[in-house]
């Protein structure tokens, strides 16, 4: 097999040809069809995620198929397509796995950083972490949901019955869970990087009702904002364009430093929220909703050994919606 290889933060992914990987117990092996380029992933790639395996193969948006199963596993099959996501394997017996929460896991595996992800040719997942994904939608479209679509989802569920969202970073997950607020007949508000025209006109074309930079408000007071961007000085900026009881979202792994704000701006029961990794529930939810939203992924491909250019054009924010590549 050959995959795109992290040796070291802050340096260019290599390309290796390396052994075959062998499923283990309860584990399956895919051949890559496509694997999604995250912002997580340029957050491992440049040393803002501390703890990755190295060498380490990163990308958790995969689409393969299954061409081996590990001893046990009987709820896949050879042939079947499947896509695999960032939370990789849990230990089903912490506190938070007992109680529902597995997305908080002690113990976790992360597809991409603690274990080889879908920048490869092949890649190796828990059959218990890896969802079947049918035959309708091609495998680039597709791989885009399987974090940008799935953190979006579980962001969104942290709203509540909130009608008027913001959601500032308008990127892979945005432009996703844009077009689910638009099919539940809410109100959606894109925030962009101030002065980026192009993007707030791509936001318009999925139906959002008002587009416009990060540094402005929107003509109306919101009930909730989401924030994909890594941006810590969002924080402020989201909370003061809430009604009072509204709520900001931080749906990212890592941000920058939240800068000091008044009270005031919190004040009136505004409240922060964080949001971690996703369950197998949320995976089994959204992806079921997904055909039935009609969920268009706006794409650009890449081939396998242009996963550096890919980040690059993803960290400079040179395309519109997500990164694909395709081994």
């Amino acid at each position: 097999m050959f995959a795109m290889r992290l040796h070291s933060p802050r340096t260019p992914l290599q390309w290796e040809e390396l052994p075959d990987p062998t499923p283990g117990p309860g584990q399956i092996r895919v051949k890559v069809l496509a694997c999604g380029v995250c912002r997580t992933d340029l957050h491992v790639v440049d040393g803002d995620l501390t703890h990755p395996k190295l060498p380490v193969t990163p990308g958790h948006e995969i689409i393969g198929r299954v061409d081996l199963l590990g001893s046990g596993v009987t709820s896949l099959t050879v042939g079947q397509r499947v896509g695999i996501p960032w939370l990789g394997h849990t230990c089903g017996h912490c506190s938070y796995c007992a109680t529902d929460h597995e997305n908080l896991c002690d113990h976790p595996i992360f597809t991409g950083y603690t274990r080889d992800g879908g920048y490869a040719t092949m890649a190796v997942a828990d059959a218990h972490f890896a969802f079947p994904m049918g035959e309708e939608g091609s495998d680039v479209s597709l791989a885009p949901l399987l974090c940008a679509g799935l953190i979006g989802w579980r962001s969104l569920g942290k709203t509540g019955n909130a009608q008027k969202v913001g959601l500032y970073g308008f990127g892979a997950a945005a432009h996703i869970i844009a077009q689910v607020l638009v099919w539940q007949k809410r109100e959606v508000y894109a925030f962009t990087r101030p002065n980026d025209t192009k993007t707030q006109e791509f936001a318009r074309s999925l139906g959002v009702k008002w587009a416009g930079g990060s540094d402005a408000l929107p003509p109306e007071q919101l009930d909730a904002a989401i924030i994909f961007a890594p941006d810590g000085a969002l924080v402020p900026a989201a909370l003061k364009t809430l009604r009072k009881g509204g709520r900001v979202v931080c749906a990212g792994i890592h941000m920058s430093e939240i800068p000091a704000f008044s009270y005031d701006t919190l004040w009136e029961e505004r409240d922060i929220v964080s949001v971690a990794n996703l369950t197998r529930e949320d995976g089994l939810e959204f992806l079921s909703l997904a055909p039935k939203i009609g969920i268009h992924t706006t794409t650009t491909t890449y081939a396998l050994k242009d996963a550096n250019k890919a980040l690059d054009d993803l960290r400079h924010g040179r395309f519109d919606g997500a990164a694909v590549l395709v081994p």
